[in-house]
């Protein structure tokens, strides 16, 4: 990660999203300071990276398939955004333990638990190992939705909300086996389904 060019897009890109694609963000108080960190997005669309990172108050580093970084000159750009390569469709060693290295310099990660955009807007399945690096090293698990990056399903000028939700309590004294990990999955997505009902609520009341 570049921390000035990481700054200039900070600083530029909340402008551009809050022009273009009217972005409120809530629930900034619910991300910590100086600790390890995963925020556990739900997944949209494309868009959903670069919001997700211009509405959180730290910097944050970003798994993204291997074939974006195909094209050097924009495998350089997502690389000095602190976006680190991962292999779909296997368990990518690799890509965890850079992940975890992460995490224990007490910096963030995000990650999509549903590991694909979804077309209809629901959450989908939520994979076993989707917390894997956040409960190996004892991570804070800070939840967060994302609504209305899915621009095609809405026509119009979209508005964009993300909402960041209170930390998930797990125990972090066990092995992250596969119980544990689908426990947390499930405490996920019922804390998802949760922050989607507070937006849909402050729409309401915003109407």
């Amino acid at each position: 990660m570049s921390p000035l060019f990481y700054k200039f897009c900070y600083l530029t890109f909340p402008v551009f999203f809050r022009i273009f694609l009217r972005l409120k963000v809530l629930g900034r108080e619910n991300i910590p300071d100086g600790v390890p960190l995963v925020i556990a997005s739900n997944h949209l669309s494309l868009w959903d990276p670069p919001v997700l990172g211009a509405s959180a108050t730290r910097p944050v580093h970003f798994m993204a398939k291997a074939e974006l970084f195909r094209p050097k000159f924009f495998g350089w750009i997502i690389s000095k955004l602190g976006v680190f390569p991962v292999r779909r469709g296997a368990a990518d060693r690799q890509a965890i333990a850079t992940g975890i290295g992460y995490l224990k310099n007490n910096e963030v990660v995000a990650v999509f638990p549903e590991g694909t955009r979804s077309k209809t807007g629901e959450l989908g399945h939520v994979g076993s190992g989707a917390f894997f690096m956040a409960a190996k090293s004892k991570a804070v698990i800070v939840p967060a939705y994302i609504n209305g990056t899915d621009t095609k399903r809405h026509k119009g000028w979209p508005k964009v909300t993300v909402i960041f939700g209170r930390p998930i309590e797990y125990d972090k004294s066990k092995h992250p086996g596969k119980e544990e990990l689908d426990e947390i999955g499930e405490k996920w997505k019922d804390a998802v389904l949760d922050l989607k009902k507070a937006v849909v609520e402050n729409a309401g009341n915003a109407g």
